[in-house]
Order: C-alpha cells, then sequence, then structure tokens
C-alpha cells in the first residue's frame, strides 16, 4: 500500500468525521482517480473513501454484508452529499502486494485460489446485490454506447481488436453467465489482506455480489500475471481452485465485459 503523508484541511472533510481526523497523522492511499482513499493512523487505522455522489453506495452496503461474515472491515459511516464519503476500520495485515507474499509466488498463488474457492462456496443469503450479472451487463451496454473501451489493461490471449469484436462476443454469449455464486468483484492481490498468510479480509468489494465466478477467476489470473511480472502460474491456479470449475470459454466472455470499464 503506497501511503503519501498529508495535513488536515478540516474545511475539505464532513463535520461528522473530524473526531476521527482529529490528531491522527494521514496519508493519501489512492489507487485509482476515481476516487480518493485516506489512511488514517490513529487506534487501529482507519480509511476514509470520498468519491462522486451516489457512487459509493453499493460499496457501503456490501462491506457493512461482507463485515457480518467476518470478510470486511466494520462500516463506521457512510455520507451522501455533494460527494460520497465512507468511513471504514483498517483490516490487519497486509495486502497481497507486500513484499513478504510477492517473494514467495508459488504460496502466494495457492492460497489465492484456496480462498476464491472458500469465497465462492459461502452462502449469500442476504446479499444486497443479488444479481451482479445483471448490473455488470447493464454497465457494459451503456459503456459501449458511449463509446468506452480499453484493452490495454489485458493480456494478448484475452484481449480484443476492436469494441465491435468485443461486444460481438458479449451479444451473443453474455447471457451464458450465471449468478449462482458470491464474488468479490475486484479480487486482485491489492484488495485481499493477509496477515502471517492468513486471510484477515478483503477491501474494496463495491463491485461485488451474486453473480458469475469467472468475473473473479479472471481478475485473479489477471493479477498474478500483473503483479508477478509472468503469465506461469495461470495452470496452477486454475488447478488449485478446480479445474472442472473453470470454463476458458466464459473468461473470454468476462474478458469481453472488461474491456468496457
Amino acid at each position: 500500500m503506497y501511503l503519501r503523508p498529508v495535513s488536515l484541511q478540516a474545511e475539505e472533510y464532513p463535520s461528522e468525521f473530524l473526531p476521527v481526523l482529529s490528531g491522527a497523522k494521514l496519508y493519501d492511499s489512492s489507487s485509482s482517480p476515481q476516487a480518493r482513499v485516506l489512511y488514517i493512523q490513529k487506534d487501529g487505522g482507519y480509511f476514509l473513501k470520498s468519491a462522486p455522489r451516489g457512487t459509493l453506495r453499493r460499496e457501503a452496503q456490501l462491506t457493512a454484508w461482507f463485515h457480518t461474515k467476518g470478510l470486511c472491515a466494520s462500516v463506521l459511516g457512510y455520507l451522501s452529499g455533494d460527494m460520497d464519503w465512507l468511513l471504514t476500520e483498517r483490516v490487519p495485515g497486509e495486502d497481497c502486494t507486500a513484499e513478504q507474499y510477492l517473494t514467495h509466488p508459488e504460496r502466494l498463488c495457492d492460497v489465492l485460489a484456496e480462498q476464491l474457492w472458500l469465497l465462492h462456496h459461502m452462502d449469500f443469503t442476504g446479499c444486497p446485490v443479488k444479481n451482479h450479472t445483471f448490473l455488470y451487463l447493464e454497465r457494459v451496454r451503456s459503456n459501449y454506447r458511449r463509446g468506452i473501451f480499453d484493452k490495454t489493461l489485458f493480456p494478448d490471449n484475452w484481449g480484443y481488436t476492436s469494441a465491435k469484436e468485443a461486444y460481438r462476443v458479449l451479444d451473443r454469449n453474455g447471457h451464458l453467465l450465471a449468478a449462482d455464486t458470491l464474488l468479490h468483484g475486484d479480487y486482485c492481490l491489492p484488495n485481499i489482506i493477509l496477515q502471517n498468510w492468513k486471510l484477515r479480509g478483503f477491501v474494496d468489494v463495491g463491485c461485488g455480489g451474486v453473480g458469475d465466478r469467472h468475473v473473479d477467476l479472471f481478475w485473479a489470473l489477471w493479477t498474478l500475471e500483473y503483479n508477478l511480472k509472468t503469465d506461469k502460474f495461470r495452470q496452477r491456479f486454475i488447478d488449485g481452485y478446480g479445474r472442472q470449475l473453470v470454463e476458458e470459454s466464459l473468461l473470454r466472455v468476462v474478458a469481453a465485459a472488461e474491456v468496457f470499464g
């Protein structure tokens, strides 16, 4: 986790959160332009996330629900006004991009596969997002119409040369994606927190819900290649998760969806 020290500018934050911010060391730990994440070094640690209005509601709901399963930190506050604000406790441990984990890639691969299998076999009764797949495909259609298309993040063997090519695959095969598995939604190394190789929880579950397992599988395979700088662990991960549960054709369908953001 990258941390850049920042000073408190009280007028920038909702008054409800100032007691937590006061007297703490503050660090910007943002990893994307879509949201700002502030790490608050106080007590056991807190994270305060801000983003455009309405965009953190789903994350707040899912984080609170995952917390009941022992998989996320507690939500201490969610506010929606001119902007959205989400305050959570810190999950103890380090994310999987920490050196202590990256220097043992085989073990890391095996842990990721095991934890994803366990997540995908959990009871999802009461999950606030009951059909991730419907929302997922609706977003793809909307972004396609808006001209959003980016294949630069994805490996060549999953890539599509044009938006029309990718959308054609989605249009023909999107109905094959199920909604029968509890998903993280962005199952990447920075979002998985371990402590001495034991799972302590997840972060950034705002894309989760009850959907198709291949969404998480796609991102797991992507993050192993991206963060470990090699595709050599792909087959090991699939074997660890359960090869009989993985359909390569559906991974390509998910890849076609993900190029639309």
